[in-house]
């Protein structure tokens, strides 16, 4: 489902200039985000894991990639109307950044979203302006929270309901972004992935980005993560509970295709504190929650293909919608923690494909089409 209107009203054909104008604007500010080539010693080898930035996007998230695509998508088809209610339900950076983007274009913003999220993410979506309404374990949790969007923005003419888990924007935001600018900051080292890792949440990231990289070579491995206190992707139905805020949100969406992906990547919570606890306090880099799985996940699947494998990922946002959370607080640590077999040694900066800078709202791979088949891929493959 790409989107959703009111039945009987009016269809746009697109946005006037002044809202295309500000479309445009706002993509310059998201996307095109550094690419960290972070060093570590892994059970006494050398190894390199690289990992996209994603706290450099507008509003702090990688969540800021899908929101702008499905809000261009949405104007351009017609649906979004001006003005018009935009009405989700979110864990809470995708509220985050519904709430800002849709502000800057002028539009209402109401978020549905479970209760236990962290202060930070609520208080910064209503900073924004936008309307929040906190839903209970008893109203039924995150589900809860997709029914109750779909239910308000049923009884609100014009109101525009994004269905993040089931729209194919979100996959399509990735496979034209993230996707070719990992491709191509790679490809001036010489380098092309062996895998991509990524944590579920929507999967908008992992099901976007795994198509763009294996439609340039088809042997790249695509890992889920997922949280192992809470394996919604190896049960297929929310059982125990995990940390790990933004993944495992009780349910597979139907974006994802578990039978297109690799075998999921379990990651304790506690570990993913500690490993996101230590790229701060070592390495100054800022991270929350999911960028810790992910990290330890990219040394796992690293593992499984060989010290040398190209392994990317994401770190999806920084540490700061986090410090009212565990991520703050000494976390005990287990023997069987992956954590404990790290050793962070540094990292380098892989500089931004210079054709990313300019004309932000075309898609990356439409400006590098005649680069990006698999017969002409970066040196080394």
């Amino acid at each position: 489902m790409a989107s959703t209107v009111p039945t009987g009203a009016p269809r746009r054909e697109g946005p006037d200039s002044l809202y295309s104008e500000r479309l445009r604007s706002l993509s310059l500010l998201v996307g095109n985000t550094p690419l960290l080539a972070i060093d570590v010693v892994f059970g006494g080898e050398s190894r390199t894991v690289y990992a996209k930035l994603e706290s450099m996007n507008m509003t702090g998230s990688v969540k800021d990639r899908m929101a702008l695509h499905i809000l261009q998508s949405a104007a351009r088809e017609g649906v979004l109307q001006p003005g018009g209610l935009i009405v989700e339900a979110t864990s809470g950076n995708t509220g985050i950044s519904f709430a800002a983007l849709g502000r800057a274009l002028g539009h209402p913003v109401a978020i549905f979203m479970p209760a236990w999220m962290s202060a930070e993410r609520i208080n910064l979506i209503r900073s924004f302006g936008a309307d929040v309404r906190l839903v209970s374990h008893e109203e039924g949790g995150f589900l809860g929270s997709i029914r109750l969007a779909e239910s308000h923005a049923a009884l609100t003419p014009g109101a525009f309901l994004p269905h993040q888990f089931s729209n194919a924007a979100n996959v399509q935001a990735h496979a034209q972004s993230t996707g070719p600018e990992i491709w191509w900051q790679l490809a001036p080292l010489g380098l092309a992935p062996d895998a991509f890792v990524a944590g579920v949440g929507t999967g908008g990231t992992i099901m976007g980005v795994g198509r763009y990289l294996r439609e340039n070579d088809r042997s790249i491995a695509l890992f889920p993560v997922e949280p192992a206190n809470s394996p919604t992707l190896s049960t297929g139905h929310k059982v125990g509970r995990h940390r790990i805020q933004g993944i495992s949100d009780e349910f597979i969406p139907s974006i994802v295709d578990l039978s297109w992906l690799d075998a999921p990547i379990a990651i304790d919570d506690g570990d993913a504190i500690v490993m996101a606890q230590q790229l701060a306090r070592q390495l100054g880099i800022a991270v929350g929650i999911s960028s810790g799985a992910n990290f330890l996940a990219a040394l796992v699947a690293q593992e499984r293909l060989g010290r040398d494998a190209v392994v990317a990922t994401v770190f999806p946002d920084s540490n700061k919608k986090y410090l009212s959370t565990d991520l703050m607080r000494d976390e005990p640590e287990r023997p069987d923690f992956v954590s404990r077999q790290v050793q962070l040694q540094g990292f380098r900066v892989v500089a931004r494909v210079c054709d990313l800078c300019a004309h932000a709202e075309q898609p990356v791979n439409s400006r590098r089409a005649s680069r990006s088949s698999a017969s002409e891929g970066p040196p080394g493959r």
